[in-house]
């Protein structure tokens, strides 16, 4: 499959499916959390980027029943800066986007529907970072010693992180009391950074798989990798 063929298929407008209440994972609040903002901190500080890496994975992509897969790399430096390729099977690169901080950066044309909105985004990567503008709005013990923490944006929608032994595992995207959005990673427990992440856009019928091959530690990125749109002095 080429890479034009692949943006055709994208763009193509898919019919909206219903999302299902087992679509939707069961939630049981045993109690309201204690210091939630202070697990928030904590949170934010285990996740954090605290060196430059390099993560090879491998993809797969299923859009309303049709598969596409290939290899990708992320390079993430400190503070919040991440950038991700996705190569198709014959090495052809199909998209290219820069995260800083909250702001995903792509050049036009490119499948962007592909990817997770921002804080989903660093989710798939294992860190814990909300929109700074989202408001706090608290948190609660789940069942099976889990936490959540909750924000909302200005316009109503809802972020619900689950943390699981301190590390991030879940992070779900509502319209109402409807998940429209989630992202979930499996940990190995040698290192923070997830060795399989999943993100589900439920109204889309859109699942992305990043399985990790190989994490490196690495010397800091030049400037320039931070910009694929290739302004200068950016």
């Amino acid at each position: 499959m080429s890479c034009r063929t692949l943006r055709v298929l994208l763009a193509v407008t898919l019919m909206p499916l219903a999302v299902s209440s087992c679509a939707a994972r069961r939630v049981v609040i045993v109690a309201t959390a204690v210091d939630p903002e202070q697990t928030a901190l904590a949170l934010e500080d285990h996740t954090r980027v605290d060196a430059p890496i390099r993560v090879i994975f491998d993809w797969e992509l299923n859009e309303a029943g049709v598969r596409v897969k290939g290899r990708g790399v992320a390079r993430i430096e400190p503070p919040y800066k991440a950038r991700v390729d996705l190569f198709l099977g014959n090495n052809e690169l199909i998209l290219k986007a820069a995260l800083i901080g909250g702001e995903l950066i792509m050049p036009p044309g490119q499948p962007r529907q592909i990817l997770p909105p921002a804080d989903l985004f660093w989710a798939t990567l294992g860190v814990f970072r909300p929109d700074y503008s989202a408001e706090f709005l608290g948190g609660d013990e789940l069942e099976e010693d889990a936490l959540r923490l909750r924000y909302r944006y200005e316009d109503g929608k809802e972020l619900h992180y689950r943390i699981e032994d301190g590390s991030l595992k879940r992070l779900e995207l509502l319209e109402g009391e409807t998940v429209v959005q989630w992202v979930e990673v499996e940990l190995d427990g040698d290192s923070k950074y997830p060795v399989l992440a999943t993100y589900r856009n439920l109204a889309a019928f859109r699942e992305l798989k990043i399985i990790r091959d190989r994490l490196d530690r690495v010397e800091s990125y030049p400037p320039d990798i931070w910009n694929p749109l290739g302004e200068r002095g950016r």
